[in-house]
């Protein structure tokens, strides 16, 4: 029974009854009055509301905008962090210059920066894309810096040797030893992403799950709030379960030493 529950369809039938369970203790509690429905509202209600925005269709409308927001903002904020992250590598002395302040920007929560991005880019798609990419650019720039810092300094000496230029170091050293470290941070990009395009909505929008959340919660909708959250956590479920796919692809080894367990 234990291996049973130790194998993949076991813990999924565990992650599926926990929830199954959760949901059926909740939706018991509202109707026998232990929790609020004001306050907590039901799984019930939230299929309900679910149920009607997607009839009305502006559940999909508003879900599109926010995956479209959040993957633009990504995928040019992973881009752009990673080549400049690369980039610090061709001069030291530029890296040490603005390192103190690469740290002082990455201390701050990126979420302050909110309201700014908003004044600078307006309230339509490109300040929520640009709120997106200043929070994923910083990670993947940090990830490209520190793994370009760290490729093997042997290597690059026995190229130099070998009458290798810096370019030439670069792409045959640097680049790929940083490429892992960089695509690790797609995991957690990916929410940052999503985040970035959420906030922006609440802060000033018309569409999105972010504005669909907020307009709710101003109308003490709970179970529409509720309905939006599950949403957004579905999203960042399959965009974290289509980047492991995407890791697998590129880093096949790393998933082969993940799996390597002691056998007895």
């Amino acid at each position: 029974m234990r291996y049973a529950l130790d194998s993949g369809w076991g813990r999924s039938l565990l992650q599926l009854a926990a929830v199954i369970a959760f949901f059926a203790i909740w939706e018991g509690a509202a109707r026998l009055g232990w929790v609020s429905n004001f306050l907590v509202g039901s799984p019930s209600k939230i299929l309900a509301a679910l149920v009607r925005d997607m009839q009305s269709h502006q559940l999909f409308i508003d879900t599109g905008y926010t995956l479209f927001e959040a993957i633009l903002g990504f995928v040019f904020g992973t881009a752009v962090g990673s080549v400049c992250g690369l980039a610090l590598w061709y001069s030291p002395f530029v890296a040490r210059l603005i390192e103190p302040f690469i740290v002082a920007i990455n201390s701050v929560p990126k979420i302050a920066f909110a309201p700014i991005v908003i004044l600078w880019f307006g309230t339509g798609l490109i300040s929520k894309v640009a709120l997106a990419i200043s929070l994923t650019a910083i990670v993947a720039l940090i990830a490209a810096y520190e793994a370009a810092k760290d490729a093997d300094p042997d290597l690059q000496a026995l190229l130099v040797t070998l009458g290798a230029n810096k370019n030439d170091v670069f792409m045959k050293v640097v680049v790929p030893f940083t490429l892992p470290y960089v695509i690790s941070t797609f995991r957690i990009n990916v929410g940052f992403g999503l985040v970035g395009a959420v906030v922006g909505e609440f802060i000033s929008s018309e569409k999105g799950l972010g504005h669909m959340i907020f307009t709710a919660s101003s109308l003490y909708d709970l179970n529409t709030v509720w309905a939006g959250l599950f949403v957004l956590m579905a999203i960042g479920f399959v965009l974290y379960f289509l980047i492991d796919l995407l890791e697998r692809k590129l880093l096949p080894w790393r998933q082969a030493s993940n799996t390597t367990t002691l056998k007895v």
